[in-house]
């Protein structure tokens, strides 16, 4: 039985899986020399944007769930990036807080994105494609996400 619906090629979630496994690949040595895998960049950037935050808000953002997210903050806190503590309005809640070292890591990372993109760089798609389809997945990302809370 001919079934192409089957057909790796006529997957959307193959394409979606191995352009993030690779992309994550091309991060790697950026992240190396900063000391930090790649869900940890990702926590650091929600930081350097917004600052000091609880877990749940870091989790909304990263789109993490909070068992998946504690291991990722403890390992932040032992490498002396971020500090945890219990919020002084709420002590249900835990705050996440940059230390001078994680504040510093910042001047270091801000390269790392033009690098990102210059690897992108091929006669085969353009900055502009690669805007759109960046604008495509948070529209999907999204649809996703009210699909399955």
């Amino acid at each position: 039985m001919n079934a192409p619906e089957l057909y790796l090629e006529n997957q959307l979630c193959f394409p979606l899986y191995a352009t993030s496994r690779l992309t994550t690949k091309i991060y790697a040595p950026y992240l190396e020399e900063l000391g930090v895998t790649y869900p940890q960049y990702l926590v650091l950037l929600t930081l350097w944007q917004y600052n000091d935050q609880s877990v749940t808000s870091i989790g909304k953002r990263l789109y993490l769930e909070s068992n998946t997210l504690t291991p990722l903050l403890k390992r932040l806190e032992q490498k002396r990036l971020i500090v945890r503590s219990r919020s002084k309005t709420d002590e249900r809640t835990v705050m996440i807080t940059l230390t001078d070292a994680g504040k510093k890591l910042k001047k270091k990372a801000l390269e790392i994105p033009k690098k990102i993109i210059a690897s992108f760089e091929d006669d085969t798609i353009t900055e502009e494609e690669m805007i759109f389809f960046q604008k495509t997945l948070f529209k999907l990302l999204n649809v996703l996400n009210d699909k399955t809370s």
